[in-house]
């Protein structure tokens, strides 16, 4: 960092919300950079304690067991991704007229002038596939890359590596973190799909919209959008960008001008060619995505797309494709049981991605259920009713799911399991394995998030994959 930047941060005040990953960040650089810095959170277990004693070693202050009142005499208030805007704390900041911003946001102020641009990512379902996606490929065009933001290292931590460290970043935003990264003006950006999700945070689904559509403003060269789902469309139309930059679609159909889209199982390019009206690019064949279900199609695409922005060249776009290795608990293979295959998608936390996994079997026993978020499960429901042969509900909120099944679904067979401990999980399976047939696909796709049952979803996806072995141990 030059002395300017370091300068424009000194003798501030600056208040961080919450001893995350991302606070400790943000924290421990801003007090690098000269600031005074407090850190405030309401948690006062032992490990918090242990947390601030560490950060204080460093000079930094921190005030546990009071996440409500704002320190004297603060400047700026950074906060971390989850913490509502209608938290006391951020109620009491802008009383005072400090600005609220996240990690994000200074991340995106500490750039210096030579700085790797940014390709930022953002939608309901598949935001870290497609950034890992798109970071894969630009590694293949020989580029200096890492996927941050949402994931990996913080992105403050990369950004103050210098600006001779990278030469561009693959940046997955949530809604939360676009809510408070108002100066952030990517390169090029993607909204891969837009459904009700975190409405309890956002308050309503046009807030939540707008905080996604936040990630278009100011784009140099392209805004890509899901030909779709509309909503993406438009909020491209709605965006404030730099003079020159395209909207390019994505799409599984085949491609029109300006588009990249599939024909004859090729991924292929129509917007990043000379001749756009009359030709069209081989990028990579549909065997390269894996799994090559429907939705992890259009996030190849997206990913493509943000890449052939940024100049690469079709190759790369292939060999990126081939070289990347999905996450654990997203589609995942876990056995073949007395021939049943046996899925494991707990990272699908909401309705739009567990519609996604649906749509990619014919003859489904499905384990759902878990916290719901404010979720309705209607439309889910409706759309997967000819695939399901029998339904599992676990979880606190499976009431609201076997609601609709009962409305949209009645014949179904539904096995309620009455109880959120961890061993619910095994039961479940057992359950399943009962209602199953040979040729169906027994799929733990929850459609809500963990935390009622799991530590996080990683750990429901172990226990369904440990609770398959044990079925298939059973059953040799």
């Amino acid at each position: 960092m030059g002395s300017q930047e370091v300068t424009s941060w000194s003798g501030q005040n600056i208040t961080v919300a919450g001893l995350g990953v991302s606070g400790l960040s943000a924290a421990r650089a801003l007090a690098g950079l000269g600031a005074s810095v407090t850190v405030v959170d309401g948690g006062d277990s032992p490990a918090h304690h242990e947390k601030a004693d560490l950060l204080k070693k460093e000079g930094i202050s921190v005030r546990l067991g009071d996440a409500e009142t704002l320190p004297e005499g603060t400047d700026l208030v950074v906060t971390s991704p989850g913490w509502k805007p209608s938290s006391p704390l951020f109620e009491a900041a802008r009383a005072r007229g400090v600005d609220v911003v996240g990690d994000v946001e200074i991340a995106w102020r500490l750039r210096g002038p030579d700085a790797a641009p940014w390709l930022a990512i953002t939608g309901t379902n598949g935001k870290t596939t497609t950034t890992q996606m798109l970071a894969s490929i630009l590694e293949a065009a020989g580029l200096r890359t890492a996927a941050v933001g949402n994931i990996g290292t913080p992105i403050i931590d990369v950004v103050l590596e210098g600006d001779d460290a990278y030469d561009v970043f693959a940046v997955e935003l949530s809604s939360y973190q676009l809510h408070w990264a108002p100066s952030l003006r990517a390169h090029s950006g993607a909204v891969l799909n837009l459904a009700p999700d975190h409405l309890d945070w956002h308050g309503s689904m046009e807030a939540y919209a707008a905080d996604k559509g936040r990630i278009y403003e100011g784009n140099q060269v392209a805004c890509v959008y899901n030909v779709a789902d509309k909503a993406t469309e438009n909020l491209v139309r709605e965006a404030d960008v730099e003079e020159g930059c395209r909207a390019i679609g994505f799409t599984l159909g085949t491609p029109g001008p300006s588009e990249l889209g599939v024909v004859d199982g090729i991924l292929v390019d129509r917007a990043f060619v000379e001749n756009r009206q009359k030709s069209a690019q081989e990028l990579a064949e549909i065997s390269d995505v894996r799994p090559p279900a429907p939705h992890n199609i259009a996030n190849a695409l997206a990913a493509a797309a943000l890449a052939r922005a940024f100049g690469v060249e079709p190759t790369a776009v292939r060999d990126g494709l081939r070289n990347f290795t999905p996450d654990a608990h997203r589609i995942a293979h876990v056995a073949d049981v007395d021939e049943v295959a046996y899925i494991d998608d707990s990272k699908a936390t909401n309705t739009h991605a567990a519609q996604a996994s649906l749509a990619s079997y014919e003859s489904i026993v499905w384990i759902a259920g878990g916290l719901a978020k404010g979720a309705t499960f209607d439309e889910l429901v409706a759309g997967a009713a000819q695939r399901l042969r029998g339904v599992v509900l676990i979880g606190r909120d499976r009431g609201l799911i076997r609601e609709a099944l009962q409305r949209h679904a009645p014949e179904v067979p539904v096995v309620d399991l009455d109880r959120t401990d961890t061993g619910a999980m095994s039961a479940a399976v057992q359950e399943a394995a009962r209602l199953a047939r040979p040729g169906d696909t027994v799929l733990m796709a929850p459609a809500c998030a963990s935390m009622d049952m799991f530590t996080n979803y990683n750990k429901r996806g172990e226990a369904f994959a440990e609770a398959v072995r044990e079925l298939g141990a059973t059953s040799v």
